[in-house]
């Protein structure tokens, strides 16, 4: 069964979600992230996503601290993106606590680097963290749209071991319009030993259930969350 991880993410340790990515479309909760960690571990919850988007824009892992007291408020497995761009910004991620590192901008700028995690921390470790806009891979945030292909750059990883994929059709995120459907049923058709995480637009949990039927592993779910479109029980029931 899939199982829902709810996300944070963060701008200058405030919890926040964007539209499409864009920065200048955001929305701030008024809620402290490590009391939202903690919380969400009480309500059942096994995992969580957080992302660090000023890392993500930067270039570099700007939250490592409030993530670590996150993690070890909570108690939950996390799995953490945002600015990770050399293996001292992974090794400083997983000492902090977290379980799995993703990796985005830099593993379609040196995919060498990506090869090298794969192999050094294990394919359980690591997750392509690949945000597509009309099937091709954007980085930096989402600012930067490349000429990547999203089952390009898959299949490229999965010669070198990659099992996780966390896949985001940015033109969804945030619009609680529903999850691309057809785009996870692809995937999930020409590689079904993926283990594939579904991102973006999830506006109900009949959009769970539908990600469910096509086999994937994990669906991350922010703002139907933060809004109570979706209640934890809800969530939980799918949270393994």
């Amino acid at each position: 069964m899939i199982e829902v991880v709810p996300a944070i993410d963060l701008i200058g340790g405030a919890v926040v979600r964007l539209v499409e990515g864009d920065f200048a479309r955001r929305t701030d909760y008024a809620t402290d992230p490590v009391t939202l960690a903690r919380d969400l571990a009480k309500a059942g919850f096994k995992r969580l996503h957080i992302v660090d988007l000023d890392g993500a824009r930067a270039g570099r892992v700007m939250q490592a601290a409030v993530v670590e007291r996150m993690v070890k408020a909570s108690g939950l497995s996390v799995d953490f993106g945002g600015g990770v761009r050399s293996r001292a910004d992974v090794d400083a991620v997983l000492a902090t606590g977290v379980a799995q590192v993703n990796i985005g901008s830099a593993a379609i700028r040196a995919p060498e680097f990506m090869q090298a995690c794969l192999e050094h921390y294990g394919p359980d470790a690591i997750i392509l963290a690949a945000d597509a806009r009309d099937g091709r891979v954007a980085a930096a945030g989402w600012k930067d749209q490349t000429d990547v292909t999203l089952t390009g750059i898959i299949e490229q990883f999965r010669a070198h071991g990659l099992i996780w994929a966390l896949v985001t059709d940015i033109a969804r995120d945030g619009t609680l319009s529903g999850p691309s459907l057809d785009l996870y049923a692809g995937l999930m058709m020409q590689f079904p030993s993926l283990k594939l995480i579904a991102s973006g637009g999830v506006g109900d949990i009949s959009d769970v259930a539908a990600l469910n039927e096509l086999g994937c592993r994990r669906v991350v779910v922010g703002k139907a969350l933060l809004e109570g479109r979706i209640s934890k029980a809800e969530a939980v029931a799918y949270a393994g």
